[in-house]
Order: structure tokens, then sequence, then C-alpha cells
């Protein structure tokens, strides 16, 4: 595994290291020892896997609130995605900024997003399929999502959004959340 920190402290592009042979390739997809070095010591708690049909698909951005927060570690197994995150942590130099990048098969990456990050994605193809690495059990009453057509987010998608959920697109703008501020860890 080699990690790369991209432009929001703590999140990390991780590059896959596959080893092949005439039969194929076989490659880590977690190795406590090695996520030692970017400061994972949390146990993985769910192993996740979902499937989005449409290309164009927004799924997020979500979050969990204290004390319920994660670290997610997602891997697109089919297709790709552009996947996004959003600095969520009050106080943070670069609060409410985000960055993304894109996961597919073919680039074998990961993506490491610690707690107080908001996360999304959008799929660049039909029929993906992504993995995630989860360090908290879900909590309906600790959940909350931002949207991703915030004008406060100036998110720029890669690709016109094709379908959004009701519940995504049911989330508040930050304009509406009044005093929200973000979550302490």
């Amino acid at each position: 595994m080699k990690f790369s920190e991209l432009k929001l402290r703590g999140v990390y592009k991780i590059d896959l290291e596959p080893r092949g042979d005439e039969r194929g390739w076989f490659t880590r997809l977690f190795c406590a020892n090695e996520l030692k070095e970017i400061g994972f010591t949390k146990p993985i708690v769910n192993i996740n896997h979902s499937y989005t049909q449409q290309k164009g698909t927004i799924r997020g951005l979500h979050f969990q609130y204290p004390p319920d927060c994660e670290i997610k570690m997602v891997k697109c197994i089919r297709g790709m995605v552009w996947d996004c995150v959003v600095d969520i942590r009050k106080g943070s130099p670069t609060f409410l900024q985000w960055d993304a990048t894109e996961l597919s098969v073919e680039n074998n990456k990961m993506i490491y997003i610690p707690e107080g990050f908001a996360h999304g994605f959008q799929t660049l193809t039909n029929d993906v399929e992504l993995i995630y690495f989860v360090t908290s059990f879900y909590s309906p009453k600790n959940e909350d999502g931002l949207r991703f057509d915030d004008v406060e987010l100036c998110i720029n998608l890669p690709i016109k959004a094709t379908v959004i959920s009701e519940r995504d697109k049911k989330h508040p703008l930050l304009a509406e959340k009044k005093d929200w501020q973000g979550i302490i860890l």
C-alpha cells in the first residue's frame, strides 16, 4: 500500500500494489500494520457493498455525528466513480473545503476518509460497485448529510447528475442549518 495525502489533511489516496504472475494477481485491501503509517488504529466493524445502476447517480454526502463518527476506506470493484469528501471538522483550516478523486477497477485505488468528513460519490459509468471498510456501526439517530448542490460548497461535478435519492435531496442547505459549525471530534 502506498499512501498519498490529498489536499485535505488526513484524507489519503491508497495505491494498491498487486503482485501478479501468469495466473492473474493478488492485492491486499487492508493491513492494520501498514495503515498505522497514516494513524489508523481503530477496528473495522462493517464491510459494506453498494451497487449503483445508472451513470451520473449521486450518493451522499453522508456523515455521522459523535460518538458515531466513522473512518471509511472505499474501493471501487466495478465501474468508475468520482469520490468526494468535505471537511466538516469544527475549527479546521479547511472547514467546508472539498476534494475528489476517481476510483475505478482500472486504477486500483482506494480512498481513506478519516472522522470529520462528509463522503459521497457520483458514478461515471453504469453498474458501479463499491466496498466500504467502516469503523463505526450505522447510527440512524446520528446520521446527517450535506447536499452536493449546496452553493456554499461549490462542488463541481464532473458530469450531469441523473439520479439523486429523495433523502439526499432533502438534506438542508448550509444556509438553513443555522449556527452549524461542523462537528467536534
